[in-house]
């Protein structure tokens, strides 16, 4: 096997510098064209490919930057899985299940880490970056993010996945980026969506649609990076129509349509509120299900609402009224906020708000 090229053999033949080799492959537009050329068909006769770990050591950077969640899914109910036991064939290749209701593996619950994720992926190929990502579900102490900072250039990490001292010590190794949740007397860059406003417009419908009568607020976990701003948004909403917050229902789930079933089924039994406003709308659609099969009429009997705009809310019977935020747009955003940093360390912090759009359909509409 023959020597591979070197960018010393691609100056020899193109009669150059080995600093105008790397100009060439680096930033092509800057040389001029029949300079570029010449090298460029130096590096096609010789096979010529450029080292990426030379070329990281000699930028100190890798070209690699990081994404990292807490986790994608419920990994405690996942069966095990040997893909290698016996001859790598089923016994039976496919299964008939009649009147099967919804996934309880709690992927479903999971769309928005999926969205954001393949914006990112998209943006990071956009740019030449690789992007690596990391799931901490079950660590506490965030030692794979920790690991991360040490192979990335940049991470973008979801708000209040990880703890406030950790993310600190992590931003004085690589530049980071947090998504989702506001700013709270941190430097970092932040990238979130415009959950206040949305969730006090759409109180405000809700209201219009019940005669004024106070919703039950369905929340989800307390250290959900988003739920603090719909929470603020509900609550501006319901002062503004002279009602007191003090009196409003408030309900928890964990953000998975099993949690909103198991809230609609209890509400059935002790009765039912003029509306439910979830801050999600997997636990929206799982309110909807304990609704359809107690008979329960959507809106006439109670107004349900949701937020995020996955496809199924589009879907369910009747369709969900809900607030669409941008995933995929939010994981191209925070890519593109993080390369900036990589190009202006020194730059001020930047917070980025998202647009969103209120989704009116039949859950909250009474005129129908």
């Amino acid at each position: 096997m023959s020597k591979a090229p070197t960018v010393y053999d691609v100056a020899d033949r193109a009669a150059v510098s080995i600093a105008t080799v790397s100009r060439v492959l680096r930033t092509p537009d800057a040389v001029r064209p029949e300079t570029r050329d010449r090298v460029l068909h130096a590096v096609s006769e010789l096979g010529y490919v450029p080292s990426g770990s030379a070329r990281g050591l000699a930028e100190r950077r890798t070209g690699v930057v990081g994404l990292y969640f807490p986790g994608f899914d419920a990994v405690d109910e996942i069966a095990d899985l040997d893909v290698l036991a016996g001859d790598g064939r089923p016994d039976r290749p496919f299964t008939v299940v009649r009147g099967a209701g919804p996934r309880e593996d709690g992927h479903a619950s999971k769309l928005f880490q999926d969205e954001v994720l393949r914006g990112a992926e998209l943006e990071a190929w956009r740019r030449g970056l690789v992007l690596m990502v990391g799931v901490g579900r079950g660590d506490p102490e965030a030692s794979i993010v920790r690991d991360m900072a040490g192979r990335v250039d940049g991470l973008v990490v979801l708000a209040s996945s990880i703890p406030d001292d950790a993310l600190e010590r992590l931003a004085r190794r690589v530049p980071v980026v947090v998504l989702s949740g506001p700013r709270v007397g941190d430097r970092h860059d932040h990238v979130t969506v415009s959950n206040t406003e949305a969730m006090a417009e759409l109180t405000r419908h809700v209201l219009a649609q019940t005669g004024g009568r106070a919703p039950t607020y369905l929340a989800g976990p307390e250290d959900s990076p988003d739920g603090g701003q719909r929470w603020q948004g509900f609550r501006e909403a319901i002062a503004a129509a002279g009602l007191s917050v003090d009196d409003v229902q408030v309900l928890r789930g964990d953000h998975t349509r099993a949690s909103g079933r198991r809230v609609g089924e209890g509400l059935v039994g002790r009765g039912l509120p003029p509306a439910l406003m979830s801050s999600n709308d997997q636990m929206a659609l799982g309110v909807l299900d304990a609704f359809r099969g107690a008979g329960v009429r959507v809106p006439h009997d109670v107004v349900v609402t949701g937020f995020d705009g996955i496809d199924a809310a589009a879907l369910s019977s009747p369709p969900l009224t809900t607030v669409r935020q941008p995933m995929l747009e939010l994981g191209r955003a925070a890519i593109q906020v993080l390369a900036r940093r990589l190009t202006a360390p020194a730059a001020a912090p930047m917070s980025v708000s998202l647009p969103v759009e209120v989704l009116l359909r039949d859950s909250s509409d009474r005129g129908r």
